[in-house]
C-alpha cells in the first residue's frame, strides 16, 4: 500500500490558477505572485521496478540494466516498497547469501514515504531529511508517476538557487512597497 503524502497536501487553487510565465523554476501566477518549484518539474518520469515476489538478484539486475540506484518493489502493479543500493548491500553482507536466493519482499523497505507531482521542492527535500530518504516516489491519484531523487534535487540547484533569489528580490520588493504605502497613507 502507498503511504500517504501526511501533511503535503495538494493545493486545490492550483487547479484554477493556471500559470502564465515560466521562469527559472519560479512561476507568476494571474496575479503576479511568485510560487515556488514543484517536483513535478524535476522528478525522474521513467521509474525501475521489480515485483515483490522476485529474487534480490533480479531486482539488483534492474538497477544495473537501467543505471539507478533504487527499484520500486511492487505487489500486483501496485507500488509497495522501495529497495536501495544500500538496502541490497546490508542484505548480502548480513544474510551471506547468494541474492538469487534472497526474497526481495524480505529485504525491501516499506511503508513507502512518497510526494505528490505538485509538492514544493522545498517541502519534499524537507520530508527526505526528516525521513533520512534519499529517494522519495511520486504518486498523482494512487498511480506511481515518477520519483524524486537527490540526484534529481542536485541537478536542479541552479535553478532552485535562481528561485530563492527571486523570492528574496520579491519580498524586498514586497516591503519596500508595503512601507511607502504606510508612509503614504500616514500623511
Amino acid at each position: 500500500m502507498v503511504a500517504d503524502h501526511g501533511s503535503l497536501a495538494l493545493d486545490p487553487a492550483a487547479e484554477l490558477f493556471p500559470r502564465l510565465a515560466v521562469s527559472g523554476g519560479t512561476h507568476t501566477t494571474l496575479s503576479g505572485e511568485a510560487e515556488t518549484m514543484q517536483v513535478r518539474e524535476i522528478m525522474t518520469e521513467e521509474v525501475v521496478t521489480s515485483p515483490i515476489d522476485s529474487s534480490l538478484e533480479h531486482a539488483v539486475e534492474r538497477m544495473l540494466e537501467n543505471r539507478v540506484g533504487s527499484v520500486i518493489v511492487t505487489r500486483n502493479g501496485d507500488p509497495t516498497g522501495i529497495l536501495t543500493e544500500t538496502d541490497a548491500m546490508r542484505a548480502g553482507a548480513l544474510t551471506d547469501r547468494p541474492f538469487a536466493e534472497i526474497e526481495l519482499g524480505a529485504v525491501a523497505s516499506s511503508p513507502l514515504h512518497t510526494v505528490a507531482p505538485r509538492t514544493t521542492v522545498r517541502d519534499a527535500v524537507s520530508r527526505m531529511q526528516l525521513r533520512d530518504v534519499k529517494k522519495l516516489p511520486v504518486v498523482s491519484n494512487l498511480e506511481l508517476v515518477g520519483i524524486l531523487t537527490l540526484t534529481d534535487v542536485v541537478y536542479a540547484y541552479s535553478e532552485i538557487v535562481r528561485e530563492a533569489q527571486d523570492a528574496a528580490t520579491l519580498k524586498r520588493r514586497w516591503e519596500t512597497d508595503a512601507s511607502r504605502l504606510e508612509f503614504e497613507n500616514a500623511e
